[in-house]
């Protein structure tokens, strides 16, 4: 049993090595002289983008704060396609755990938003 441990172990840890050896061609991109053009940092969105919940963050909705977002970070729900937009990164992947539960939450909210300050 501990032969075969030893044996997975030193195989596994080639196999890493390997794995490194093979991107050592790498060209580091810091070292560039257009490094910061270099790679996407924001997801693209059209200008005329428009997310559910006149494209307030679903998240800051269900928190009780109307915060508008460009649609840069945005999600589709693969059922019914509507699109959701988010202020973070974090509030995205937060929403990503339970988009409907989510979805439904921030409807409310807004809804009782909307109730209480009507210019909104």
């Amino acid at each position: 049993m501990e032969a075969a441990v030893k044996l997975t172990f030193f195989a596994l840890l080639s196999l890493a090595l390997l794995a490194g050896s093979a991107f050592a061609d790498e060209p580091n991109k810091r070292n560039k002289a257009d490094a910061n053009n270099v790679g996407m940092w924001k997801s693209y969105a059209p200008a005329d983008l428009r997310g559910e919940f006149e494209n307030y963050d679903p998240i800051g909705l269900i928190n009780g704060e109307l915060i508008r977002t460009d649609c840069s970070i945005n999600y589709t729900d693969p059922d019914d396609k509507k699109v959701y937009c988010f202020n973070s990164a974090t509030a995205l992947v937060y929403f990503e755990r339970w988009p409907k539960t989510y979805a439904k939450r921030a409807a409310e909210a807004l809804a009782i938003m909307k109730k209480a300050m009507p210019e909104c």
